[in-house]
C-alpha cells in the first residue's frame, strides 16, 4: 500500500463495499478477456486517484485506475485516443465511465525507469517532444468530441474568466498574493489574446507531461498515458513540465534544443519561427493555470480546505514568473 505524502488524504478504497465491488469488476473483465488474476495486489491511492496493479496468470499484471468524479472522462478519452492515434497510446482492456474505472495493460517500461538505468541523451527528449507534438496535431480535428467526453474545455481566450475562478475559490493563498496576482489580470488577458492571435489552434493538452507518464518500451518510441489532468485548451501549455524535468536534468543550455524540436510539427504558412517561440513563451506562463485547476479534481473530502488548494495556489504563483526562454 503506497499513500505517498497523503497519509491521511480520504479515497473511496477505505470503502469495504467499494472495494469489493472494483475488485469483482476487475475479475468479470478479466474473465470476459479469457484471464485471471493472481498473486498480492499493489495499491497506490492519491487524493486524485486509485491505482491497483493486478497480476494475472500466464501473463504481463494489468492496472485498475479510479479517478474521482471530475477526472471520470479520462476512461472515455483513453479509449477515443486508441482509436485516434493507436500507436502512441494504451488500448485500455475496459471503461466504466458512470464510476470513472478503466482496466488498463502494463505499457513496458516507463521513460523514469530508463533514465534511472541509464544515461540518455536529450535527442530522446527531443524526440518525444516531437511526437507528442504530434499527437496534438492529429486530434485537433477532434476537439469538440473531446470536449463532450467531458474533458475541461478552457478555451485561450477563455483564460482570463477561468482565472478569476481559480483566484476566487482558492482558500490557501495570503493575502498578498492575492492582490499581487489580481493586478496581474490586464496583462493576462492581454497575453491570452496575443497567443490566440498566434494562429495554433486549441486541442488536447495533457498538463502533467512527465518522465513518470509515458512509456519508452523502444528506441524512438513513446507511448503517453494517465490523461486524468487533460484540457482542451492552448496545446503550447503542454511543455511547460517536460521541458522543466529535462532542465534540471540537463542544465538551462538543453532549454532551446527542445524548444525547437516541440515546436517543429506546428510550423505552417504565416507561422515564423520567431511567432512561435513568443506563443510558446506566453503559453508556458498559461500553464499554469492549468496546473492550478487540476489540483481541484481530488476526491470528496471534509469540510475545509480542498486537500490541492496549497498545491493550486503555487501553481498559480508561477504565472507571475518569467519564462526561461
Amino acid at each position: 500500500m503506497d499513500r505517498g505524502t497523503y497519509q491521511y488524504a480520504p479515497t473511496p478504497w477505505e470503502q469495504r463495499a467499494w472495494r469489493d465491488a472494483a475488485l469483482g469488476w476487475v475479475a468479470g473483465r478479466l474473465a470476459a478477456l479469457g484471464l485471471r488474476g493472481g498473486g498480492d495486489l499493489s495499491v497506490r491511492l492519491r487524493p486524485w486517484s486509485v491505482l491497483v496493479r493486478v497480476p494475472v496468470e500466464g501473463r504481463d499484471a494489468v492496472w485498475f485506475k479510479a479517478n474521482p468524479p471530475a477526472g471520470s472522462f479520462e476512461g472515455p478519452l483513453t479509449a477515443a485516443l486508441a482509436r485516434w492515434v493507436p500507436e502512441q497510446v494504451l488500448q485500455p482492456l475496459a471503461v466504466d465511465a458512470e464510476r470513472a474505472w478503466m482496466l488498463l495493460p502494463d505499457g513496458g517500461e516507463l521513460f523514469r525507469s530508463v533514465l534511472a538505468r541509464a544515461p540518455v541523451e536529450p535527442g530522446t527528449w527531443e524526440e518525444m517532444l516531437r511526437q507528442y507534438a504530434s499527437v496534438q496535431r492529429a486530434v485537433t480535428g477532434h476537439r469538440h468530441e473531446i470536449e463532450r467526453l467531458g474533458v475541461p474545455c478552457v478555451r485561450t481566450l477563455g483564460l482570463p474568466e477561468a482565472f478569476d475562478r481559480l483566484l476566487m475559490d482558492n482558500t490557501a493563498l495570503d493575502a498578498g498574493d492575492h492582490a499581487r496576482l489580481e493586478r496581474l489580470r490586464p496583462r493576462l488577458a492581454d497575453w491570452c489574446a496575443e497567443l490566440a492571435a498566434a494562429g495554433v489552434e486549441d486541442t488536447l493538452d495533457h498538463a502533467d507531461l512527465h518522465d513518470g507518464q509515458l512509456f519508452h518500451p523502444a528506441p524512438g518510441r513513446f507511448t503517453f498515458f494517465d490523461w486524468g489532468d487533460a484540457a482542451v485548451t492552448h496545446p503550447f501549455c503542454s511543455l511547460r513540465i517536460p521541458a522543466e524535468k529535462a532542465r534540471a536534468r540537463y542544465g538551462p543550455q538543453v532549454l532551446a534544443r527542445l524548444l525547437d524540436a516541440y515546436l517543429e510539427p506546428w510550423t505552417g504558412p504565416g507561422r515564423t519561427a520567431a511567432d512561435l517561440r513568443r506563443a510558446a513563451r506566453l503559453a508556458w506562463r498559461l500553464s499554469a493555470l492549468g496546473r492550478a485547476a487540476s489540483w481541484g479534481r481530488t476526491f470528496p473530502h471534509p469540510p475545509g480546505p480542498a486537500p490541492g488548494d496549497g498545491h493550486s495556489a503555487a501553481s498559480l504563483l508561477e504565472i507571475l514568473n518569467d519564462p526561461p526562454f
